[in-house]
């Protein structure tokens, strides 16, 4: 009872950090600008490109889906692209709630329907999420390489300083822990409750290193091309919605999708307020490289995001909701099979 409490004042406190960090940013966002014209600009939008934009939002929750299967493949688990695409849909949902909550519900879901241990699927997940990692690096070289300018600008504007020792220090603490893990844990398999902790890991590296079994590896890499191909036309289709961005070149997408993606990282519900506040200051940026007004640049960029975000937002309510009932349905018939 006392556990049951606990958890439930924890995740009361994680969500209440969450929405402070949604408001806190969300203020941060529309602080300076006047709000009556950023809705007049989302009103006048043309939603022909959003419903555009939303279909390749909707082929990025597919293609992963299918790529997720050849990474469990050979772990030896051959799951459905149906049950794949649901619980990849009810993860996103619960990221709305308890940021970084969706992995951990994506794995739980899909061991209810398809019996796959839960460490297992999640290091495949922490797998994707190096692979998403790299893609961003990957589009971070492109628009360095394409529009220097832009992202000089929107450093100087976030005032964010980089701490390079910081980094090292992570990854110092990080290559020392788990070289002490392998080494020494065989020592504390004889302890009950630590034995689960380190089967748990060793669940997770298993995932981690699937990449390494995959036997359809050519399959695998065009899958991740196009849920990132995906992701890049569901943000630059959104700038064609609005007549100030509708002139945005493919590389000012790629700087676009760059610094949406930053601000998704931010542990706000749904990257609410932080992704905004990213926009409003990329596209001042983006602006201010191309000889205009970062002010001008900032109130769209804030209608861009209105735009794009909610975009985002319904389809993770749609899928997610869809997705409860369906699942449920799915565990029911995985629980008589057995």
């Amino acid at each position: 009872m006392t556990d049951t409490k606990n958890n439930k004042a924890k995740s009361l406190l994680t969500i209440s950090i969450s929405l402070v960090f949604a408001v806190v940013f969300m203020w941060l966002a529309l602080r300076g600008l006047e709000f009556d014209k950023i809705l007049e600009s989302v009103s006048k939008a043309n939603y022909f490109w959003i419903i555009a934009a939303s279909a390749f939002g909707l082929l990025a929750y597919w293609l992963r889906a299918v790529r997720w299967n050849l990474l469990l493949e050979p772990l030896g688990h051959q799951i459905s692209n149906s049950n794949s695409l649901w619980t990849i849909s009810f993860g996103y949902l619960m990221n709305l709630t308890i940021p970084r909550s969706g992995e951990l519900a994506r794995s739980t879901a899909l061991f209810g329907v398809e019996k796959v241990p839960v460490d297992k699927s999640f290091g495949t997940i922490i797998l994707e999420r190096v692979i998403d990692l790299v893609c961003m690096l990957i589009f971070l070289g492109f628009t360095l390489a394409f529009k220097y300018d832009a992202i000089l600008a929107f450093y100087t504007q976030s005032g964010f300083k980089f701490n390079p020792n910081i980094f090292i220090a992570f990854i110092l603490i990080f290559t020392l822990g788990t070289f002490l893990f392998f080494k020494f844990k065989k020592h504390f398999l004889k302890y009950g409750f630590i034995a689960k902790i380190i089967h748990f890991i060793d669940g997770i590296f298993m995932g981690l290193t699937s990449i390494f079994k995959l036997k359809q590896k050519t399959k695998f890499i065009l899958y991740t091309i196009g849920i990132w191909m995906s992701y890049y036309f569901a943000a630059y289709l959104v700038c064609f919605a609005l007549p100030e961005t509708s002139h945005f070149s493919p590389a000012d997408g790629l700087f676009i999708i760059v610094v949406g993606t930053l601000g998704m990282i931010v542990p706000a519900s749904g990257g609410i307020g932080a992704f905004h506040f990213a926009l409003k200051l990329g596209i001042g940026a983006l602006f201010l490289s191309l000889g205009k007004s970062f002010e001008e640049g900032a109130e769209i960029g804030l209608s861009y995001a209105f735009l794009s975000h909610t975009m985002q937002l319904v389809i993770m309510l749609i899928m997610g909701l869809i997705s409860i009932p369906i699942l449920a349905k799915a565990r029911e018939k995985a629980t008589n099979k057995s």
